[in-house]
């Protein structure tokens, strides 16, 4: 099949002509740049800037990424023995199309659940692009067995269900086989994804924990690509995370998602709290959105449950098979009260402890004997194993004894449904339940309910049948366990423990004894959200947020780093770039009143380091001291103390300790203050307060210097430290709201600090004095690495439409890594830093060498 990772299939299958067309004009855009130096020129045709519609403009492309395509195959009746497919309307990925609207394009990669033989697929392939818009990933079946029953069902499937490997028979021992297929299995979707894939227009929407590393291969084909993801999974604490050898990599790939979706805020919770605590990720809520900076991007959070399409389920319920099951159920139960249970059979549906409860409920309520009934369908498995086939016998055993115990002749307590069941049967099932249980110990967007409320609402047909008045308000109950994700959207519902047995009892009997009234009160409440949030109303609400978090792609400059799973886009402001060595050397000689603003810690030095700096450091700063057109400034938070040891054989070196109080203009000078502070009584009020939270705070101290007081919790709990954080900050707000202070939180810190205390005043004091001096700066080198540093990068860049600065004066702010900044320039680490200022220093020595009077030489020619 031909294939080009630009053009859609569709078009080149039709046979039409050699060059497909598309109706619209296609903007490229560069890959992601893999080269060293300065960027240039790579997003010099920007569009105007203007905002993204805010609901999916017609003609747009949605590829939809699942596992399994939304196909039934079977094989021809005929002598051909070819395949014959149809589509699978219980598929949630097909149903969701209605939400995307008629002007959206749908395509679906995925593979197929039967087996085609290599000699097979090209033609299989080419009849699912043209009848189905269906685009097939064939996996070998040693390579999917590895990638489904191994590292997804028997690692992410029991994890992400809260379940820890501590034996081999609770998901075994990490496989790094199994992860290694796993990988595999996503890397062959990602090439069938970059088969159809217009990258610059269309969006891409992968689904659940199958594909959880899909997005990183997309990412790093297409560093633009509008990618979604959703997971229709629990996802785990981190303290059950955690625990997952390849967690890291998992996060990193999720976070090359654009927007990640999650049925509930406790999953979507867990997973910050997981990127908070393994990465150091922070998260907002920016008008009303969740959003986790990466590198740049800003990686945005949904929270939205998944519906059901109420359509299917009505066609469904006026189909006459359904009216025919209908009527025969109600005289198969005549009389009697039906609570009905529809699970897969596993270890997390919790079938055996809904049946000790109805076990309980017949022991503790002798008059239900004989009049109630639970009718449990007990869905295939889709996993296999030992503890599916321990589940199984659990369960026949549970329910043999419970009809021997209580069953009497034309009376059987449970009834057990073990074999694949119709849809309309299962319907049929829903509309003559009285009440529906689902108590599953853990489980995702459980839709059972939703399908149990639509068909108990009914239709004409079924009120026929069941000889009801149509007019007749309906009524339903609900029994869910608090661990379903579709538990908190159903306020309605008797909540319970499935563990707490006796509770779960009581919670079966007060469903039957509930007034009729509140029955059709609490099903008015259940129908009205259930016929308002359908599965169109979900996947409509997905694509316009998925729009709404990439309208933005095309106004940033991207830059891809890392290897593997590592692999990560950085999106920076167009006009950021990486400084080149040779373009600040050769303004660093052409200019002569020169102004260099360094900070220390994370710029000269790891900011994890508290050595004193090495001799290569001090020789750089003395080599531009030396230099008599150069003024060269260290601006650091440590105090002045530190500084001065440390600095001590740079004379010329001017330096400003804690933030820019005090300062310095060499190794002879006197520290004179930068603000006029009349007293430090309030670090009497301050420090108190600081070291109550310490106290309470594991990991917590205090750092004390002569201006400040910062609270500091970088080795505390991420989580409990960022909530005392946000306590103390308040604190002390209210505090000292009379006191001459700022308290600002910073980089896993609290400080309080003087009014006016920043290191931008130095940057300012500085550029006044050469001002009145008559020297105005024309070359202004500032490097710095955190936020504090911010503040001297806008002064100086707000400096050159003043008169602080020549017209001419070359400015270069400059950022240690690469990450959203004020500055205009970075470079990637401290030595590179150290390589620049090696430069410039080289630089003032081959002047110097120049300026300096030549001797003179005598030359002697010896005549023989």
């Amino acid at each position: 099949m031909v294939s080009r990772s630009y053009s859609n299939l569709l078009d080149l299958a039709s046979g039409d002509a050699p060059i497909p067309s598309f109706g619209r004009e296609r903007k490229r855009f560069p890959r992601v740049a893999t080269v060293a130096g300065v960027l240039t020129d790579l997003d010099d045709e920007n569009n105007d800037g203007s905002d993204a519609p805010s609901s999916v403009s017609l003609g747009r492309r949605m590829i939809i990424v699942g596992n399994q395509l939304p196909l039934r195959a079977l094989r021809s009746p005929d002598s051909s023995g070819g395949w014959c497919f149809s589509w699978d309307e219980d598929s949630l990925l097909l149903q969701l199309k209605d939400g995307l609207g008629e002007g959206v394009e749908v395509i679906y990669v995925g593979s197929l659940k039967e087996e085609i033989e290599p000699s097979e697929q090209d033609d299989v392939a080419q009849t699912l692009l043209e009848t189905f818009k269906c685009v097939p990933a064939f996996i070998p079946p040693d390579l999917f067995t590895k990638f489904y029953h191994g590292f997804c069902k028997q690692h992410l499937w029991p994890l992400f269900h809260y379940m820890l490997p501590l034996s081999p028979d609770l998901g075994g021992r990490f496989d790094r086989s199994l992860w290694q297929a796993y990988v595999s299995v996503n890397k062959i979707f990602a090439d069938k994804v970059k088969e159809v894939i217009s990258p610059e227009d269309d969006y891409v929407w992968v689904h659940d924990y199958h594909l959880m590393v899909l997005p990183t291969f997309l990412r790093k084909i297409f560093n633009r690509v509008k990618l979604g993801f959703f997971l229709h999974s629990p996802f785990p604490s981190s303290e059950i995370y955690r625990t997952l050898p390849v967690r890291d990599e998992l996060l990193r790939a999720l976070l090359n998602s654009d927007l990640i979706g999650f049925h509930t805020f406790d999953y979507a919770r867990h997973f910050l709290s997981c990127c908070s605590r393994m990465l150091g990720l922070s998260y907002q809520s920016k008008r009303g959105y969740i959003g986790l900076e990466y590198f740049g991007r800003t990686v945005s959070i949904k929270i939205l449950p998944v519906g059901i399409h109420i359509g299917q389920l009505q066609s469904v319920l006026n189909l006459p098979e359904t009216e025919s099951k209908v009527a025969e159920l109600h005289d198969q139960f005549r009389g009697q009260a039906v609570l009905l249970g529809v699970d897969d059979m596993d270890i997390f549906k919790g079938i055996s402890l809904k049946l000790l409860a109805m076990e309980q409920l017949l022991t503790q309520h002798p008059n239900k004997r004989g009049e109630v009934v639970l009718v449990q369908i007990a869905n295939p498995a889709r996993g296999r194993g030992r503890e599916i086939q321990e589940v199984q016998s659990e369960t026949k055993a549970a329910v043999r004894r419970i009809n021997e115990t209580f069953g009497s002749p034309g009376y059987t307590p449970v009834v057990l449904i073990d074999r694949p069941l119709q849809f309309y049967e299962r319907i049929a099932y829903y509309a003559i339940a009285e009440c529906c249980l689902v108590t599953a110990v853990r489980d995702g967007m459980n839709l059972i309910p939703y399908e149990y409320i639509i068909c108990r609402q009914g239709s004409e047909k079924l009120d026929e049948t069941l000889g009801r008045d149509p007019s007749a308000p309906r009524k339903s109950m609900l029994v869910l366990s608090e661990f379903i994700g579709c538990s908190p959207s159903l306020s309605g519902a008797i909540r319970v423990n499935p563990w707490n047995i006796d509770a779960v009892a009581e919670a079966m009997n007060s469903a039957l004894v509930v007034p009729e009234l509140e029955k059709q009160m609490r099903h008015e409440k259940h129908h009205r959200y259930v016929s308002t949030h359908d599965v169109a109303y979900w996947a409509h609400s997905f694509l316009q947020d998925l729009e709404r978090a990439c309208r933005d792609h095309v106004k940033r400059r991207c830059w891809g780093f890392g290897f593997g799973l590592g692999f990560r886009v950085i999106a920076l402001d167009p006009n950021f770039r990486k400084i080149s060595v040779e373009h600040i050397v050769s303004a660093y000689k052409r200019t002569n009143n020169r102004v260099i603003l360094l900070d220390y810690d994370g710029t000269m030095t790891l900011p994890s380091s508290i050595r004193t700096p090495n001799m290569e450091t001090v020789g750089v700063l003395n080599s531009l001291c030396t230099d008599p057109k150069n003024v060269v400034f260290l601006v650091s938070g440590r105090d002045r103390e530190t500084l001065t040891e440390w600095f001590s054989s740079c004379e010329k070196l001017g330096i400003a300790a804690e933030h820019g109080y005090f300062m310095r203009t060499n190794h002879d000078a006197e520290w004179e203050t930068c603000v006029s502070v009349p007293d430090f009584d309030w670090k009497r009020i301050a420090e108190p307060v600081m070291k109550l939270y310490t106290e309470t705070t594991d990991g917590s101290a205090i750092e004390t210097k002569e201006s400040s007081l910062a609270w500091n919790y970088q080795y505390a709990d991420p989580d409990f430290g960022s909530c005392q954080a946000k306590e103390l900050l308040d604190h002390l707000e209210s505090v000292l709201v009379n006191e001459p202070v700022t308290v600002k939180s910073g980089q896993h810190t609290v400080e309080v600090k003087p009014q006016g205390v920043r290191k931008g005043l130095v940057a300012e004091r500085l550029l006044d004095t050469m001002k009145l001096k008559g020297k105005l700066p024309d070359f202004v080198l500032c490097v710095g690495d955190d936020q504090s540093d911010e503040d001297m990068f806008e002064v100086i860049l707000s400096a050159r439409s003043g008169s602080s600065l020549s017209p001419i004066a070359e400015v270069f702010a400059c950022t240690v890594g690469r990450k959203p900044s004020k500055a205009k320039y970075y470079l990637e680490d401290t030595s590179e830093i150290l390589r620049m200022l090696q430069g410039l220093a080289s630089a003032s020595e081959q002047l110097d060498a120049r300026s300096a009077p030549q001797p003179s030489h005598q030359v002697i020619i010896d005549r023989e």
